[in-house]
Formats: C-alpha cells, sequence, structure tokens
C-alpha cells in the first residue's frame, strides 16, 4: 500500500484495533495497519477507552500500542487490567538499560536511523559489568536468553540472514524515558552491585 491517505471509506478500524490488541504496531512491519491507523485515532481512541485502555501513537519514530490507563483515572472503577504488568528479570532489564543508552548514542552520532548489533556485540555490552572470574559460556547463555526476551517483548528484531544481526527498536525510547537515562549511571552501578554479590553467593 502507498504511503498516502486512503478515502475514508476504505479505512479499516477491525485491522487497526486487532493489530493493536495483538502487540505494537510498527509503521516498517505493519505498513497497511499503521496507514489506517494515523486516519482512525479520535475512534481507535473512543474504542479503546471503553475498555480502560489508551492509544499511544509516535508518528515520527513510527510506531503506536496501547496501554492501561493510569490507575488514579481508574480509581472509580474496579474493572480489570487488560494489559498486564511484566515483571522483568534482571539480566533482561540489564540489557535494555544498555540497549537504550546505545540508542541514545547512536542518535547523537547522527546517520543510519536504524541501530544495528549482533549477539556478539550484545554479549560484550553486557560482559563489561560481569566479573572477570565469571564462567564465560554462562554469561553467553544467559546473554542469548534476554535477547530471546527483548525480541519476544519486541524491542529487538531479528533480521534475514545468518549473521545474527538484531535491529533495536526505536519503541524502546517510549519505554526507557529521558529521565529514567539521566540516572544512568547510577543504575549501572547498582547493576554491578548486585552481579558481584552473585558471583560471590
Amino acid at each position: 500500500m502507498s504511503g498516502r491517505p486512503s478515502p475514508r471509506g476504505e479505512l479499516d478500524l477491525s485491522l487497526v484495533l486487532v493489530s493493536l490488541y495483538k502487540g505494537v504496531v510498527q509503521r516498517d512491519t505493519h505498513e497497511r495497519a499503521w496507514q489506517h491507523l494515523l486516519h482512525l485515532q479520535p475512534q481507535v481512541r473512543d474504542h479503546v477507552g471503553v475498555v480502560g485502555l489508551q492509544l499511544v501513537v509516535d508518528e515520527s519514530e513510527g510506531y503506536a500500542y496501547l496501554r492501561q490507563r493510569p490507575e488514579d483515572d481508574d480509581a472509580t472503577t474496579d474493572a480489570p487490567r487488560l494489559v498486564a504488568r511484566r515483571q522483568l528479570s534482571f539480566p533482561v532489564s540489564l540489557l535494555l538499560a544498555l540497549l537504550r543508552r546505545r540508542l541514545a548514542l547512536h542518535d547523537a552520532e547522527g546517520g543510519d536511523v536504524r541501530l544495528v548489533l549482533t549477539r556478539e556485540q550484545m554479549v560484550e555490552m553486557v560482559r563489561v559489568f560481569v566479573p572477570e572470574s565469571s564462567n564465560d559460556a554462562r554469561v553467553v547463555d544467559q546473554v542469548e536468553t534476554s535477547i530471546a526476551k527483548v525480541v519476544e517483548l519486541g524491542f529487538l528484531r531479528r533480521l534475514p540472514g545468518d549473521d545474527g544481526a538484531l535491529e533495536v527498536r526505536r519503541i524502546l525510547k517510549s519505554f526507557v524515558d529521558a529521565e529514567w537515562l539521566h540516572d544512568f549511571d547510577a543504575r549501572l552501578a547498582a547493576y554491578r552491585d548486585v552481579l558481584a554479590g552473585q558471583e560471590t553467593a
């Protein structure tokens, strides 16, 4: 489909809603749903608002998703949550933090809008925070497990080919914001302490 507006009568609200309920809608991987969404935002907001959800759209970065309305807004209702809170493991949190930092540095340097990393590069990113005495095979296995989880969460996308390259999805900026990044050094220091404790336990 071309990148421009469809006539109002051809817009497909069902396509947009189903795509959003299934997960993040990305401009480059959900092209049709994305184009329809751009013209149906008021209708989508009305629809998902009935079930306690908010539509988040970042047109410049090219993604959209649903999130639970802030709890204060739901204070007068007993409606169950449709978007479950996810408790991330420590290794996954660490990898997300490092990817977010790497994305910020990449953006500051300019050039290609896409940040593509290999599995080996991610292992090296994490290895910096692991005590030298750590079992290397265990570190690699742990990073691979974390990468799989981050792919499942939608913050990484495996690229075609057998070189293990993955794209860092820009929606990560929405979940790890500038304020969080400002405290990055302190958070990484905390990560080092946790890892050191795990190693000596």
